[in-house]
């Protein structure tokens, strides 16, 4: 337990002294090789990062990142937007359940946090403003909201994930379905009971008829085809995660043709930003198989599941201990480096008191949504914290999130005592 008590602290040092993610990874790792390993990592560095980079399923990454780009930029969340509202404003929380179902509908499109609290916040921000509703739950059900991007599937974590732990990515995705609606839920009761203390703005006086908020329901018809495009062709056996990014970027194309919102400019947009996004992800995703490679060479994954046999934690003891150990950890480190970082360690712990690893997977990705709203490190409140107008205080990103937290431990405890919840329908596909 020392020893990655060692790799854990000397990580957070050097990420203290700014280090890029992936550079302070492989620094570590190479630290490590050369202290306890004789260079083995040294002379495998070449065959592990060549190795890694060629895995079919790494290649669905840039894919679904160049998805949510398209969307993002093909005018598709402002239509969503606007005809979610006019069914939402007379609920409890008025508008503020707009911004959860938005998420939920693009974050299911996407596989991106960033790109569904961009895309939503940016829409949603003014017409809040406008409207008068507060602005600390405004942007804490934006920053929470867009956190559903890495639940919902599909997912560029649990792409990692499964790439990482040797899951199939598959069941992964179709094991999130019921656990990210779920914790939708969650968010928009959050907003229902604060909605009692902090009162939302009065619902405009003219009634929208009837028909023309099932005329404005035509406007998630593209969300909802690129969904079941993606969902269908993976739960029907049709094609892999990544065959069915493929078949969503040629869908979301056709639909932003139709938008009248297809341009070279946008293409060029659209891939400059998927580039940057993937290059940053890929870098860490080879950096953290490095210090995996380490970790194993020095059996610590054996040397933790033994000292975790023998202090005779109960599986629910130790699930709770690492909820708290993940929360602390996403005060320092954003996301995709927290879960490379401890897979290899972690991972072996769980499997040996009895845990589901699939289970384990959404359960780790639900602890990567809740360090994306934890501060100072939060990478969504920085997100809503860009677009929010003048005057307007980073705190009060900080304090609306603050509901939201709750939900996501509420959720926590669900699937912990629950797990039916997550594994049902992957058994579903297996049988």
């Amino acid at each position: 337990m020392l020893i990655a008590l060692f790799f854990i602290s000397g990580l957070l040092i050097l990420l203290f002294f700014g280090l890029h993610v992936a550079s302070a990874i492989v620094l570590l790792a190479v630290g490590a090789d050369l202290i306890v390993g004789n260079g083995i990592l040294i002379d495998s560095l070449g065959s592990i990062a060549w190795d890694r980079m060629n895995e079919f399923s790494l290649v669905a990454i840039p894919l679904f990142v160049l998805l949510g780009e398209i969307l993002l930029r093909g005018g598709v969340a402002d239509k969503l937007y606007s005809s979610l509202a006019v069914w939402m404003e007379r609920w409890p929380g008025g508008l503020l359940h707009t911004n959860t179902v938005a998420s939920t509908l693009f974050a299911a499109t996407s596989g991106s946090s960033v790109a569904t609290a961009a895309t939503i916040g940016t829409v949603a921000i003014p017409t809040l403003e406008e409207r008068g509703y507060n602005k600390r739950m405004t942007f804490g059900s934006l920053a929470a909201g867009g956190t559903l991007g890495v639940l919902i599937p599909p997912s560029i974590l649990m792409i990692v994930y499964g790439t990482l732990a040797d899951i199939s990515v598959s069941e992964l995705f179709v094991a999130a379905v019921i656990p990210g609606l779920i914790l939708a839920g969650f968010m928009s009761l959050a907003i229902v009971v604060v909605s009692f203390f902090v009162p939302s703005p009065k619902a405009a006086e003219t009634r929208v008829p009837l028909r023309e908020k099932i005329r404005a329901l035509r406007e998630i018809i593209p969300t909802f085809v690129v969904f079941f495009v993606i969902m269908g062709s993976i739960y029907g056996g049709i094609a892999t995660p990544t065959e069915a990014a493929a078949l969503g970027i040629i869908c979301a194309l056709v639909l932003v043709a139709m938008n009248g919102r297809l341009s070279v400019a946008m293409l060029h947009e659209a891939f400059q930003g998927a580039f940057r996004t993937t290059s940053m992800i890929i870098l860490i995703i080879v950096s953290a198989f490095c210090l995996n490679f380490v970790i194993s060479i020095l059996g610590l994954p054996q040397s933790a599941s033994r000292a975790i046999s023998e202090a005779g934690l109960s599986p629910y003891v130790l699930i709770w201990l690492l909820v708290l150990f993940y929360l602390l950890l996403g005060c320092f480190l954003e996301a995709v480096a927290m879960m490379v970082t401890t897979i290899g360690i972690v991972v072996p712990i769980v499997v040996a008191a009895g845990f589901d690893p699939l289970w384990f997977g959404i359960f780790l990705t639900t602890m990567m949504e809740l360090s994306l709203i934890t501060p100072p490190v939060g990478l969504n409140l920085y997100v809503i914290q860009n677009l929010r107008p003048r005057g307007s205080d980073i705190n009060d990103v900080f304090i609306g999130a603050v509901p939201f937290m709750g939900a996501f431990f509420a959720f926590i405890a669900l699937i912990i005592y629950f797990p039916e919840i997550v594994l049902w329908l992957p058994g579903l596909m297996e049988n």
